[in-house]
């Protein structure tokens, strides 16, 4: 996993400096700049070239820096501890984050990043790894049902959504 990650170039934005301070520690073989704010993150954005981002949804606008990273061809992984609901989930994938993770899990970072790394060296656009090592957390956190409410976001994500042989019998 080290290999795939190291001296990538990552942007993190999170209006939480212990948040920042933690993810440079666990990125430590990686590139990283560090954003407090929208603005500076949409300069970093301007001025740079990233392999991808990790953003935090509430205090810094993450869907609108989501937007950005997409216009660049940006993968972008959101994370949040505020916005950890199905809504945000839902409307993350919508627009395009590859994966949406609970600043609980952020100790297993170097994990979903490098899961969005390979996906993206093999030009696998959708892909449900993320997904695969956290829908029993999701489960437990959300209760039985949770995935009720966008019944059809769901059938088209499980059809559409890649998860390898491989990486299933990894997580399992």
């Amino acid at each position: 996993m080290d290999d795939i990650l190291k001296g990538k170039k990552i942007l993190i934005v999170d209006d939480e400096p212990d948040v920042l301070e933690t993810l440079t520690e666990l990125l430590d073989i990686c590139l990283i700049d560090t954003a407090p704010d929208f603005e500076t993150a949409q300069k970093f954005l301007n001025k740079n070239t990233y392999d991808v981002a990790i953003l935090d949804i509430m205090g810094v606008r993450g869907y609108d820096l989501l937007e950005l990273a997409n216009q660049k061809g940006l993968p972008a992984l959101m994370l949040t501890a505020h916005a950890l609901n199905p809504e945000n989930l839902v409307k993350s994938i919508k627009e395009g984050a590859q994966s949406y993770v609970p600043k609980e899990k952020i100790s297993d970072i170097t994990t979903y990043l490098a899961d969005i790394l390979k996906a993206h060296e093999k030009g696998i656009e959708k892909h449900g790894t993320w997904f695969a090592r956290l829908n029993q957390f999701f489960d437990e956190k959300f209760g039985p049902g949770w995935k009720d409410e966008h019944k059809e976001f769901w059938q088209e994500f499980d059809k559409t959504y890649i998860v390898s042989k491989e990486e299933l019998e990894e997580i399992m």
